[in-house]
């Protein structure tokens, strides 16, 4: 039980609902045009949406005419997508096991911004693949891990080249580190972020059965 408390945002959902409100985020500008163009869900797709929080790109994808599902570990976060989204169907369950998902039922699945938090990245990714129908898709959003690594980079800046770089340290060391989600407050939340290199998830996923 204690894996499955460190990675949910369940402690900070009200931050997360808020924080994804109006029109000029990095979720509505950067990340759901693009996530929509690869996805391209229509009717009679079924989509199950992995790490769906309170069900932004749910409802999204939902909109576009697909059958879409959510599923996330947080049940504050399942709270608010089901109260906000009554007719979409919302799980609360482990994305390392979602026993109530059959086999081979959906046509597609998204994950976005939550592969990096979760532990435990061969169990996740052969479920995806269980509950994929033959020849299915996976469309996984991520920070980038060659340069987004928590606590391992950093921006420096070479003042003899008048030039602005990227330090990365650590890259092919696999990490976890603690995310403090209420900087500044006394009562804090926090979850985990766990690094793996490029290679990882490229065998991770071949092991699975995926093509990229």
């Amino acid at each position: 039980m204690a894996a499955k408390k460190v990675t949910s945002w369940g402690g900070v959902a009200a931050w997360y609902e808020e924080h994804l409100k109006g029109d000029d985020t990095y979720h509505a500008k950067v990340i759901a045009p693009n996530l929509m163009r690869i996805l391209n869900p229509k009717t009679g797709i079924k989509v199950l949406d992995i790490g769906c929080g309170e069900g932004y790109f749910t409802r999204l994808i939902d909109a576009s005419g697909a059958y879409v599902e959510g599923a996330d570990i947080a049940k504050e976060l399942i709270a608010k997508a089901k109260a906000t989204s009554p007719d979409i169907t919302f799980h609360v369950t482990s994305a390392e096991t979602m026993p109530k998902i059959q086999t081979a039922y959906f046509d597609a699945i998204t994950c976005v911004l939550a592969l990096q938090n979760m532990e435990k990245l061969d169990a996740v990714v052969k479920e995806c693949a269980r509950i994929l129908k033959p020849r299915g898709r996976a469309v996984f959003v991520m920070n980038h891990p060659a340069f987004r690594i928590p606590k391992q980079t950093s921006w420096g800046w070479d003042d003899s080249a008048k030039l602005q770089y990227r330090r990365v340290d650590g890259y092919l060391s696999q990490t976890r580190a603690s995310i403090d989600m209420t900087p500044g407050q006394r009562n804090k939340d926090s979850t985990w972020s766990f690094h793996r290199s490029m290679q990882d998830y490229m065998k991770a996923f071949a092991s699975a059965g995926f093509a990229i």
